[in-house]
């Protein structure tokens, strides 16, 4: 097991945001093409957990396609993590996280 998301994409529906759980986590918006757009996460002020905060950010980005959550509570280091890691898979972040935090830099192998 590595530290990439790896589950499948879902297909970004209003049905399919309905049916998140409301516990925190980390979540990732792509285009149709698979291109991560957003990644974002579900914290202790997300009202619905991950279900409000996928919908808020499908509302923001409507050229997000799919979408893939993962649960955890360590939501703030795992979303700083998936950042990391995609700045050294594709050098740079994606467009929808511009204004994140200063982060470190991850190795991969």
């Amino acid at each position: 097991m590595g530290i990439r998301l790896t589950k499948p994409w879902t297909p970004l529906s209003a049905e399919a945001v309905r049916a998140l759980p409301g516990q925190l986590g980390v979540f990732e918006l792509a285009d149709g093409d698979g291109s991560v757009l957003h990644i974002g996460y579900a914290g202790g002020r997300s009202l619905f957990g991950l279900r409000s905060a996928v919908e808020e950010a499908r509302r923001r980005y409507p050229a997000a396609q799919r979408f893939r959550v993962e649960i955890t509570v360590q939501y703030q280091s795992r979303w700083r993590e998936l950042l990391m890691l995609h700045v050294a898979d594709y050098g740079a972040l994606p467009d929808g996280n511009r204004d994140a935090p200063r982060l470190g830099r991850l190795s991969p192998l």
